[in-house]
């Protein structure tokens, strides 16, 4: 059975939810107005079960199938939080607040992921437990960690976790995943490198910082080009260089640089943070000046596990049909929170096909409403072929 006809008949109403979301965006944690409606709305579905406040603004629902002696519990997540954009398209239903913009796509997940609650809670065609558990802070807040961290896998014994998200540039309605690392870690560095400052006319009188933070930009490079396995993936970009001078004749006495490292495979990670370090230390050092490095890290590599791939793209083909799901697609190097409930339980991530609109992030992005019924029917497929439930 592909799209489940009562979600088909329930697309405009859920339509009608991600509108209102979309239109009253909110950022990280502080989602008052979106947990509110999350939760109303879960009680309203009759859940047996609904919890606000897990990881600072989440909210967690549990619903219980007909018989739930198979023991078994998954866990079905969306992203509730917007971003710091401003929307330029005047749509019906365009943003209300300044500054702030569903440019992810987060209202449509938040929506789907209603939907299939509605539904499940409904037919109870499952032999087990569905935890649905809406997140904050996905857009660089680590709200799945902050989720975790708050005992969301142990609290409500969760043993799996399934997740999506859409994706431009692949056709409306279709599926997309692959086995082992999907999206890459994120992990972000603030350098300052501190000389002698002086006049542009008497060099050697100075220790330029400049000179040296150039020579760190070019040596970082080496990291991909000279440390890294060819057929391995990481990504070193410095996004921002600042010196303390703003006239001409000026040598600075700092500069400021700030960046982003990103890569597919943990050991990787270790090895290109290593190299990060020395590089910076020593060719700091080698020009006379000195370096302070703080390199954070973000979200890990998202790394979906063997056989909840399988299952995950199984149940993706029996919503959209054959070879609409590419079951090996490329891995991308944005990075994604739900890598942390990946680390704590198997699971899979898939992405949804969004079609040819604008990449997310961009302010003119929207969120495909036809795709609805489709992200719906996956989770209840997930649940009802997951845990089948005996006549």
């Amino acid at each position: 059975m592909p799209v489940r006809n009562r979600l088909a008949e329930m697309h405009p109403e859920i339509t009608a939810w991600r509108h209102d979301l979309h239109a009253h965006p909110e950022l990280l944690y502080d989602l008052p107005r979106t947990s509110a409606l999350v939760a109303e709305r879960l009680r309203a579905f009759g859940c047996d079960e609904v919890v606000n406040g897990i990881g600072v603004s989440g909210v967690v629902g549990v619903i219980h199938g007909r018989k739930t002696g198979s023991g078994k519990v998954m866990g079905f997540r969306a992203d509730m939080d917007a971003l710091p954009i401003n929307e330029v398209i005047p749509r019906d239903y365009a943003s209300k607040t300044p500054g702030m913009m569903h440019a992810c796509g987060h209202d449509g997940h938040t929506a789907i992921l209603l939907g299939a609650a509605k539904y499940l809670a409904e037919t109870r065609h499952f032999d087990g437990t569905v935890v649905v558990i809406f997140q904050p802070a996905e857009e660089g807040g680590a709200g799945a960690k902050a989720m975790l961290d708050d005992g969301l896998a142990e609290r409500f014994g969760i043993q799996e976790f399934y997740g999506l998200h859409n994706m431009p540039g692949i056709p409306a309605g279709s599926f997309a995943i692959r086995e082992g690392a999907l999206m890459a870690s994120g992990d972000f560095f603030e350098l300052a490198i501190t000389g002698k400052g002086g006049h542009g006319a008497v060099p050697h009188q100075a220790i330029d910082p400049t000179l040296a933070a150039s020579h760190v930009v070019v040596g970082l490079q080496s990291i991909v080009s000279r440390n890294i396995d060819p057929l391995a993936s990481v990504v070193v970009s410095v996004t921002a260089f600042h010196t303390d001078s703003v006239a001409h004749n000026v040598i600075a006495n700092e500069v400021a640089l700030k960046g982003t490292v990103r890569t597919l495979d943990p050991a990787m990670r270790d090895l290109a943070e290593e190299r990060f370090r020395a590089i910076v230390e020593q060719t700091a050092a080698a020009y006379g000046c000195t370096a302070r490095l703080d390199y954070q890290r973000g979200y890990p590599v998202t790394i979906n596990h063997p056989e909840q791939t399988r299952f995950a793209a199984d149940c993706a083909e029996e919503v959209a049909g054959a070879g609409i799901v590419e079951r090996n697609t490329p891995p991308i190097m944005p990075a994604e929170d739900f890598a942390y409930m990946l680390e704590a339980r198997p699971g899979a991530y898939i992405f949804l096909g969004n079609g040819d609109t604008p990449m997310c992030h961009h302010p003119e992005y929207d969120f495909d409403d036809s795709t609805i019924p489709l992200g719906c029917s996956w989770f209840a497929t997930l649940a009802e072929r997951g845990m089948k439930l005996s006549d």
